[in-house]
């Protein structure tokens, strides 16, 4: 009896563990398997979307924030081996595509940006393949950050093998479209050249994400952009999803 307090300690210690684990288990959002095929069309009439859970677009990152009248934003997520399947809804009083040139000044534009890291490593990812910031704009575009060029200067990319995309205007309720993706998952080992197969999704796997849309209404730049976690500012900068993947959130395959 004399190792009791020993066994105690070591029970406490397991309990701790536990309830620390759980704690940053309730910290990562859960997605349902897809139970039958998604169609890209920005209609969402698939069953399987009835299981997903809507998660707001809501947390303040660049400019004012936006009256709802103004913009607004939720979404659901769903998966399969294949893909991320993401279904937004938006509502925005106007949608501004300002630039033909798909990789000019896009996060001028109106668009979605999807953060995904694919192993939720974290680190930093804006000249590399650490990670990914999808900019998918009104014309389904999908615009990133790629290595540098060899003169220095920064090489804006298309991904549009990347990511599908399709949205549609819903007649009510008034100026909300619902736009539908589905995104196959590359790990750090992408690069330009050749070919490359996208990661095959399991149940239990965890990867970094974060959605965001940037918000112009006519001006020359974009007026918001509002996230769905909230990030803490370094430096009093709040726009670090495009730079650095641990201030994305975490989700769960389920």
């Amino acid at each position: 009896m004399k190792h009791l307090p020993r066994l105690k300690q070591a029970m406490s210690l397991c309990c701790l563990f536990f309830a620390i684990q759980c704690l940053a288990d309730e910290n990562i959002a859960a997605v349902v398997e897809a139970e039958s095929a998604i169609t890209i069309d920005g209609k969402a009439s698939e069953q399987a979307w009835n299981k997903a859970q809507w998660s707001l677009i809501d947390k303040h990152i660049v400019g004012e924030y936006p009256s709802s009248d103004d913009f607004s934003g939720r979404f659901k997520l769903l998966w399969d081996e294949d893909y991320l399947y993401l279904m937004a809804e938006i509502r925005d009083d106007v949608l501004f595509d300002q630039y033909a040139n798909p990789t000019e000044k896009y996060w001028d534009d109106d668009s979605l940006e999807v953060f995904i890291d694919e192993d939720a490593s974290g680190g930093k990812h804006q000249f590399s393949f650490n990670a990914f910031a999808y900019h998918v704009a009104l014309d389904n575009q999908v615009a990133d950050i790629g290595p540098k060029n060899s003169d220095g200067s920064t090489n804006f990319i298309l991904l549009n093998e990347h990511v599908q995309s399709g949205w549609q205007r819903n007649a009510s309720p008034e100026n909300v479209i619902t736009w539908e993706l589905a995104i196959k998952l590359y790990d750090d080992s992408f690069t330009l050249k050749g070919k490359h197969t996208p990661v095959k999704l399991t149940k239990g796997k965890v990867i970094g994400f974060m959605l965001a849309y940037c918000d112009n209404d006519g001006s020359k730049e974009r007026e918001h952009f509002i996230g769905s976690d909230d990030i803490k500012p370094k430096n009093g900068d709040k726009n670090l999803g495009y730079i650095d993947a641990s201030v994305f959130g975490k989700i769960k395959l389920h």
